[in-house]
């Protein structure tokens, strides 16, 4: 493969990819690290055709033409709402056994940083994406990438030999855009809240914040309760992050002296700003592992101290949690919280704490719950942690959970109501 391909190699591949019979299958990588000239590109190349276009966390703005069919284990903004997407459900963990038999890929559509001593790196988004190369490749496929300056180099299972990639392309500069900037996807989580006093999320980042002890592994999800956790963890020392996400917030860490600087941050995606992929480009103390080794609950449960630090949308009193639709409608997926919880409770030291707002302000309703509606996401957690309390879980009969759920967590204003449900389902008595 050339070093740097041309804008007409990208079209000649796309054109000879049409697949007769059925569908064309595109794996792209989603969250921050979305492939938009590709994607650009193919939304071009396949008009009148049918494609499944597979990406995590796809952010909006993705192809939309009549023919694709949004397909993913975690909607994102691009996909949540669209009435075509099938949603796949599935633990991250066993995402890439989709990709070698329910889904395997005719094209993979990747960024990447700039060549470096004969290597391209996935950068800020490994993830599933090296399953989905070999899957790819080993079905006669292609592998499209797009190279940007300031996709830093990260080492681990993003590296790839450029003889894996059919096209390396660096897409020619848009009016108004710099030179060789990846564009950012004005949706993408992980920019960091400042705080406000009264803030039902400050609070509970206070209340996680104390539970974690120096020496511990953190795990912590995408949204404001792990940006409210981290900054308070500056004052602790020997941590260590194995994670299947990073954000700004494991700057905070850096900054304060507070990591383990013999054990290296894991982790498989990441969402930041410029400082952060400052921070990651050739940092020999960070590395990013694919899937089937991050969210592997084996390989998370041998971590020391291991805590895990996940939101949901509703917990019900028999301390399962729903983090993936609301009612009936897809709002994301089964994602890693699966794997980390389970992980988390069988590590040595472990917990694993759920962290949501004890109300939903604009459905004006209760997320503690009597009961689930919707699908169940992980259970039998450590703890539920809400801006009211923390409601312990772990050893707990259910009769003892329930009350803790209402007592600790739930507003004050529907514990009455949540007891009378209680009472009706012979959880608790008064």
């Amino acid at each position: 493969m050339p070093s740097t391909s041309s804008q007409a190699d990208v079209r000649r591949v796309l054109a000879r990819a049409a697949t007769p019979g059925r569908p064309l299958r595109v794996v792209a990588s989603g969250n921050a690290a979305a492939p938009w000239a590709l994607l650009r590109e193919l939304d071009a190349a396949t008009r009148g055709q049918d494609v499944e276009l597979f990406m995590l966390n796809a952010p909006l703005g993705i192809p939309d033409h009549a023919g694709i069919v949004p397909v993913t284990p975690f909607a994102g903004p691009g996909m949540r709402r669209h009435p075509a997407t099938r949603y796949l459900p599935a633990r991250l963990s066993h995402v890439p056994r989709l990709l070698s038999t329910t889904f395997v890929p005719d094209l993979v559509l990747v960024t990447t940083s700039a060549p470096w001593k004969g290597r391209a790196s996935l950068g800020m988004e490994v993830n599933i994406l090296p399953a989905a190369i070999e899957s790819c490749r080993a079905h006669g496929g292609s592998v499209l990438a797009e190279e940007h300056d300031d996709v830093p180099y990260t080492f681990g299972d993003g590296e790839l030999v450029l003889d894996q990639l059919d096209v390396l392309w660096r897409p020619p500069c848009a009016e108004g855009e710099v030179a060789n900037d990846l564009p950012r996807a004005a949706n993408a989580p992980g920019t960091q809240r400042s705080p406000v006093s009264g803030d039902p999320i400050e609070a509970i980042g206070r209340r996680i914040a104390d539970r974690v002890p120096s020496g511990a592994t953190l795990q912590m999800g995408i949204g404001a309760v792990p940006d409210a956790v981290v900054p308070r963890l500056a004052g602790r020392r020997a941590l260590a992050v194995w994670t299947e996400m990073v954000s700004d917030g494991v700057l905070h860490l850096a900054d304060a002296g507070a990591l383990d600087p013999s054990r290296p941050v894991v982790t498989s995606f990441a969402i930041g700003g410029a400082r952060l992929r400052g921070w990651l480009d050739r940092n020999h103390g960070v590395r990013m592992l694919r899937t089937e080794v991050v969210n592997d609950p084996t390989r998370i449960a041998a971590n020391p101290a291991m805590t895990s630090i996940n939101s949901a949308l509703t917990v019900d009193l028999y301390d399962q949690a729903n983090a993936s639709h609301l009612g009936s409608r897809l709002h994301s997926g089964l994602g890693g919280q699966c794997d980390f919880v389970t992980g988390a409770m069988q590590s040595n030291g472990g917990q694993s704490l759920i962290a949501l707002r004890s109300w939903h302000p604009k459905a004006d309703a209760s997320a503690i719950v009597p009961l689930l509606e919707g699908p169940v996401t992980s259970f039998q957690h450590t703890a539920v942690v809400t801006e009211q309390g923390t409601a312990e879980m772990f050893g707990a009969d259910s009769a003892q959970q329930a009350r803790a759920l209402i007592d600790q967590a739930a507003r004050p204003r529907v514990r009455h109501e949540l007891w009378d449900e209680a009472e009706a389902m012979g959880l608790a008595a008064r």
